[in-house]
C-alpha cells in the first residue's frame, strides 16, 4: 500500500516545491523552444523574449502561467500544456545556464535608464532578481506589447500592473527603445570559446 501511495503521489508536489534540475534533459526540452527562442535563448522572431541566462525562477513561473491559463497566449499556452513539471524544471536550468552580457549603445549613460524600470531590470536590461527578466536587446513590439498587457489587464502582476498603469503609450515607447537599443550576447560557460 506504501509503494502504492508513493507511486500515485510521486508526481504531486507542493506549491513552491523544487525539483532537481538536469541541463542535459533541459537540451532536449527545448528543441521545441527553438523555433521562436533559439535553443541558446537567443529569440529568432521579433515577438519572442530572448531567454538565454533568464533566471530559472522566471522561466519557470512563466511556463506555469501558460501552463495552467494564468497567462495566455496562442502558442506558448499550448507548448506549455504538454509540460510536466520536470521537464519545466529542466527547461529552465538550460535556458538559465547561459552567460548573458549587455552592452549600452556608445553615448548612452546608465542613469538615463527608465527609472521605473531600472531599479529591477537594471539600467542595462539585466536582472539580478530571480523572479524578474532580462529586458536587454528585446524588440520594441514585444516590450510594448507586454507592457499593454500589464496596463490592459490581460497580464496581472503585482508591480508590474500597477507600473504600467502609470505608463502612457509615449513612456512605454521610451522605456522599450531604450532597452532595445542595448546589445546582448549569450554564450554556453560550457563550451570553449
Amino acid at each position: 500500500m506504501r509503494i502504492l501511495l508513493i507511486v500515485i503521489l510521486g508526481g504531486l508536489l507542493p506549491a513552491g516545491a523544487s525539483l532537481a534540475q538536469d541541463i542535459d534533459a533541459g537540451r532536449k526540452v527545448a528543441g521545441i523552444c527553438r523555433t521562436c527562442h533559439g535553443l541558446n535563448g537567443f529569440a529568432r522572431i521579433p515577438i519572442a523574449p530572448h531567454i538565454g541566462g533568464e533566471p530559472a525562477a522566471y522561466i519557470e513561473t512563466q511556463l506555469r502561467a501558460f501552463r495552467d491559463g494564468s497567462r495566455e497566449h496562442e502558442m506558448m499556452t499550448v507548448v506549455a500544456r504538454s509540460l510536466t513539471d520536470q521537464q519545466i524544471a529542466d527547461a529552465a536550468a538550460w535556458y538559465n545556464h547561459f552567460d548573458v552580457t549587455a552592452t549600452l549603445p556608445a553615448g548612452k549613460n546608465p542613469n538615463d535608464a527608465p527609472e521605473l524600470c531600472s531599479a529591477c531590470h537594471g539600467s542595462n536590461g539585466i536582472s539580478e532578481m530571480p523572479d524578474v527578466p532580462n529586458l536587454a536587446g528585446e524588440t520594441n513590439i514585444y516590450l510594448e506589447t507586454q507592457l499593454k498587457a500589464f496596463r490592459n489587464g490581460k497580464r496581472s502582476h503585482d508591480i508590474m500592473s500597477p507600473i504600467a498603469t502609470e505608463l502612457d503609450d509615449k513612456g512605454m515607447q521610451t522605456a522599450a527603445d531604450w532597452y532595445s537599443a542595448i546589445t546582448i550576447n549569450i554564450t554556453d560557460p560550457t563550451k570553449p570559446n
